[in-house]
């Protein structure tokens, strides 16, 4: 039992959400995954919520959910958000980042890369050259497009970049509507990283800072922190899926090998 004592004033209290990996519909971080940790840290009342953010990106669709989501809450809650970049917040990771009301990032850290990128592999030379003949009957004849068995299709590439120019403007209608007013005036969507100091130079950063000496410069030093992140589930603690958790730490180290890290 707790006893109340009057006219004490309670110590404000940050909430920080870690969201740390590629953003992907499987393992990495996802909305339905993230979801449950966003609501519990906007639900008990913080002063703020802090998101500790360290991700190359991943999946567009994802991001801009579990951006949205962040954005509701807030909105909702009338809470403030803070981003934190660890060692980078690029693609999707700026995304997320940009879903705060203000962002800080590290002498270190890598920002940016606002861009879409699709990529592949062609093999069809490689199966002619050992007599493998490819088979493929579809109903449409959009059906197969961009299959890496067959010669590149222009009418494919077309459609592709089409696509791609479509989900790269809902890109920069998010970022340039989260930072309206502090961005540099030059093109700053060409997928091009920056490195700490450069990206609040441009606007896309608000201040080089840490999460918990920031939030207690602007709280005050009696600021308690209460940390939010995914738990791993019962089969992964044993040890049952080690395959499966090897070739998902090899695809997000291959993600955060593109920035350096």
């Amino acid at each position: 039992m707790k006893l109340k004592i009057p006219f004490r004033t309670p110590k404000p209290k940050v909430n920080v959400v870690r969201l740390t990996g590629t953003i992907t519909t499987g393992r990495g971080l996802n909305d339905a995954g993230v979801a449950p940790l966003l609501e519990k840290a906007f639900g008990s009342k913080p002063d703020a919520v802090a998101l500790a953010i360290n991700s190359p990106g991943g999946s567009p669709v994802q991001s801009s959910l579990i951006g949205a989501r962040i954005r509701r809450l807030a909105e909702e809650k009338e809470i403030p958000v803070y981003a934190f970049v660890e060692d980078v917040a690029a693609s999707g990771g700026y995304w997320l980042a940009a879903a705060a009301d203000e962002i800080y990032v590290d002498h270190s850290s890598v920002t940016g890369s606002i861009g879409v990128i699709s990529a592949g592999f062609g093999l069809h030379e490689l199966i002619g050259k050992y007599g493998i003949e490819r088979r493929v009957y579809t109903a449409g004849k959009s059906k197969s497009q961009l299959d890496p068995f067959k010669p590149e299709n222009k009418e494919d590439i077309k459609r592709l970049k089409v696509i791609l120019e479509d989900i790269h403007t809902a890109f920069k209608t998010h970022i340039t509507e989260r930072r309206a007013g502090k961005l540099a005036d030059r093109d700053l969507f060409t997928g091009e990283i920056w490195v700490g100091q450069k990206a609040v130079d441009d606007g896309l950063a608000d201040g080089v800072g840490h999460l918990v000496p920031k939030m207690k410069e602007i709280f005050g030093d009696k600021t308690k922190f209460k940390v939010f992140g995914p738990k791993k589930g019962l089969m992964s603690r044993f040890g049952v899926n080690i395959v499966d958790d090897a070739f998902h730490q090899l695809e997000e180290r291959a993600a955060f090998a593109r920035f350096g890290m």
